[in-house]
């Protein structure tokens, strides 16, 4: 296999022979790069470019705007937690999926992909119906003082629904491929249950939950068809940045869009960026 060609120019290279570089790079990496631009980095050029075009203060004034600050609030602490709370039950699912065999295990397993094929619209209304006073769950809980639909609860359910599978099938083939004999040679050094999780199954499995953790973030906090219909969309109440772009659009008021995407993509890109150091950390915490 040919070894990758070194991109950046040195002292005696011109912009030119750097550009020419680039044209002789193989195939394979002509066709990556040229498909990373067209489908990433050319629409986020563009997103900062329309936001460039209005003055810095006009923009902090949009960003910081309490509408928006309350928004940014609802969308990022919400799918946040949801996302932890996917990391747990993301992996006690797929423990369960790989460690035991039940009856109808395969049914159950190919029921975890429903949201991926699911469109999030036919999702957020079979949420809010569910989970509605009068729905089978909502019905339960009404009594209760807890209400879901319509509120920011409902937000953090469709959440939490819409983002499980990637939680799942990031930790699911970690386990499979993990070896038992490591496990059994902690228990006849005697080590409890608990200290062969915690010192043994967690570290090589850690990197693998937090990619899960990290697209299931991701995931939720672009989340808006399953949202705007299970949530009241009330301002400052549950209200998610998504259904406020999509109000400024119906407004003509592309700036103001414009504005509130570019700081969305600016907090994930910092949040996964953090997130990606977690994960180099916990490989070099394994390795050592």
């Amino acid at each position: 296999m040919s070894t990758s060609p070194q991109l950046i120019p040195g002292k005696n290279n011109n912009p030119k022979n750097f550009l020419s570089r680039l044209f002789h790079l193989p195939l394979t990496w002509r066709i990556t790069l040229g498909y990373l631009t067209v489908m990433l980095l050319l629409p986020m050029l563009a997103l900062f470019q329309k936001a460039s075009t209005t003055t810095p203060g006009k923009f902090w004034s949009i960003a910081t705007n309490p509408l928006a600050l309350a928004t940014y609030d609802v969308t990022f602490t919400t799918a946040f937690l949801t996302a932890l709370v996917n990391g747990f039950f993301g992996t006690l699912i797929a423990w369960v999926f790989v460690r035991y065999d039940f009856p109808g295990k395969r049914l159950i397993d190919a029921t975890v992909d429903l949201p991926f094929a699911l469109p999030t619209a036919v999702a957020g209304l079979t949420l809010s119906t569910v989970y509605s006073d009068n729905g089978w769950v909502g019905s339960l809980l009404a009594p209760m003082g807890i209400k879901v639909s319509f509120t920011r609860l409902g937000v953090a359910v469709a959440m939490t629904f819409i983002s499980l599978p990637f939680v799942v099938r990031t930790v699911q083939p970690v386990l499979q491929e993990m070896e038992r004999d490591i496990e059994e040679a902690a228990w006849s050094l005697g080590a409890s249950q608990f200290q062969t999780f915690w010192r043994v199954i967690l570290p090589p499995l850690f990197p693998a939950i937090l990619t899960g953790v990290a697209l299931g973030f991701s995931r939720a906090v672009g989340e808006y068809g399953s949202s705007v219909i299970i949530a009241s969309n009330t301002p400052f109440k549950d209200l998610i940045a998504p259904v406020l772009i999509f109000q400024r659009l119906e407004q003509y008021d592309y700036t103001g869009a414009t504005v509130i995407g570019t700081v969305l993509l600016i907090i994930s890109l910092v949040m996964l960026l953090g997130i990606n150091w977690l994960q180099a950390w916990g490989r070099r915490y394994d390795k050592t």
